[in-house]
């Protein structure tokens, strides 16, 4: 029984050890990882990196981790040729192939979400109307017109749509017109706008939008997704 009862400790011990070296192995690849993502996106600052599963060093000798979730920040993107700045970018990848050199990772499939501020948005705005939250959904957009020798401020309700899978549509519900002719296409040559967005990671792309208290949340999907390399 001696015996048996020091085995036992033994293999206690022995897996202790295994859990504490794994967990040491885990929080070292994130760390490396974070830090290729950053040098490769030419992020301003550092991603979160977490890796899933357990034990993750026979991951590692498959060459394949189950899954992987990325939070990116400060990541620079297009809308039709202006820099709009991504708040964050918040993904899940899946089936994540490590390189035999452990220099590049390509996730299967992964999906997520990114967000962008109204105050990137206005300063990405090429009319140079205000964006901000209108409720129920919507955004409210601000744009000053002149016409007849008067300058003309207007907030219209809109609505955020997408396009295919790369564009954003805003389109204002209704335009009052004030019996001012062509007033309404005036105040719409400024509040509404359809733009492309581009500059993602590779891989990624979108697949809804939503308006929220803070921004504007855009789902995004790919596959085959570079994650590092």
């Amino acid at each position: 029984m001696r015996a048996l009862r020091i085995l036992l400790i033994f293999v206690v011990i022995l897996g202790g050890l295994f859990v504490l070296v794994d967990r040491v192995a885990v929080n070292v690849a994130e760390s490396k990882a974070a830090d290729r993502i950053r040098s490769s996106e030419g992020l301003s600052g550092t991603p979160d990196v977490d890796i899933k599963g357990f034990p993750f060093l026979t991951q590692v000798l498959d060459k394949k981790l189950g899954r992987v979730d990325v939070t990116l920040k400060g990541v620079e993107a297009n809308a039709s040729g202006r820099q709009v700045r991504i708040t964050n970018v918040r993904a899940e990848l899946h089936d994540v192939k490590i390189s035999g050199t452990f220099t590049s990772a390509v996730a299967a499939r992964a999906s997520g979400t990114a967000h962008i501020s109204y105050e990137d948005l206005t300063k990405a705005s090429e009319s140079g109307a205000k964006i901000a939250y209108g409720g129920n959904g919507k955004v409210k957009v601000t744009g000053s017109v002149n016409i007849l020798g008067r300058t003309l401020t207007r907030s219209v309700t809109s609505s955020v749509t997408m396009v295919g899978t790369d564009r954003i549509k805003v389109h204002a519900d209704t335009v009052p017109g004030e019996g001012i002719p062509g007033l309404e296409g005036l105040v719409r040559q400024k509040t509404d706008f359809d733009s492309a967005v581009g500059g993602l990671p590779a891989g990624l792309k979108l697949d809804q939008v939503r308006a929220t208290e803070d921004g504007v949340d855009i789902g995004v999907t790919g596959t085959d997704v570079a994650l590092a390399g």
